[in-house]
């Protein structure tokens, strides 16, 4: 018999083994005991998951960094004397947390902001939130940015990236643990292709296409 068992990120080690050490001395105290802390660390291995991916193989083509439903699209929002807009992405704790590079190109620049800890499901937290803001130019002189935003239980964001750095889409870049949201600009003059409400897969839905050509092509898929 052959156990297919998930991929689980390195970020989940410690706090897998944690759960595990605490659920068997909890066992050997008392049945009830040992089933009460099993169901946090199943949580806890359940949270951690990292599946692999069909990331379609197209250049022209801006995929969603996160997991999660799509609870806010703004247009014309303003960064630095640039129009973006603005694709936000709350992450629930069931969600799959692994972020994931929206498309290829060098990391230009990486700043990370202290702030509060406000519930991720309220769009206010994209303001007021601990933040990592990641700016991605895909083209000389155009940029895509993406802000992992910390919640009310997410306490730690993770991100393995570096300036100057190749990156290629559908890759993984971070995590942002325990309930979150992301946030991904794209140039104001691209068509989203995503709606309020919707419920995205990183690394595979397609949130936009910097050309129509790119939606028309015959896709393929890297399995990342």
């Amino acid at each position: 018999m052959c156990l297919n068992l998930p991929n689980i990120n390195r970020e989940g080690y410690l706090f897998i083994v944690i759960a595990f050490i605490v659920t068997c001395i909890a066992f050997s105290i008392s049945w009830g005991s040992g089933v009460t802390c099993l169901f946090p660390t199943l949580l806890c291995t359940y949270f951690f998951r990292d599946p692999a991916r069909a990331v379609p193989n197209n250049e022209d083509l801006i995929i969603s960094p996160a997991d999660g439903i799509v609870t806010k699209i703004e247009e014309d929002v303003s960064v630095e004397d640039q129009k973006f807009t603005l694709v936000s992405i709350f992450l629930s704790v069931l969600n799959v947390h692994v972020n994931r590079v929206p498309i290829s190109g060098k990391i230009k620049e990486l700043n990370y902001k202290k702030g509060k800890f406000v519930s991720a499901m309220s769009n206010k937290s994209s303001n007021e939130n601990e933040k990592q803001v990641i700016v991605i130019e895909y083209q000389e002189g155009k940029e895509i940015i993406v802000e992992q935003i910390a919640g009310l239980i997410a306490r730690r964001i993770v991100c393995n990236l570096s300036v100057s750095q190749s990156v290629k889409a559908g890759e993984r870049f971070g995590i942002i643990r325990f309930g979150s949201r992301v946030n991904l600009y794209i140039p104001s003059n691209v068509e989203v292709r995503v709606s309020e409400g919707q419920t995205v897969v990183g690394g595979e839905t397609i949130i936009a296409s910097l050309s129509k050509e790119g939606l028309q092509e015959k896709l393929t898929f890297d399995v990342i």
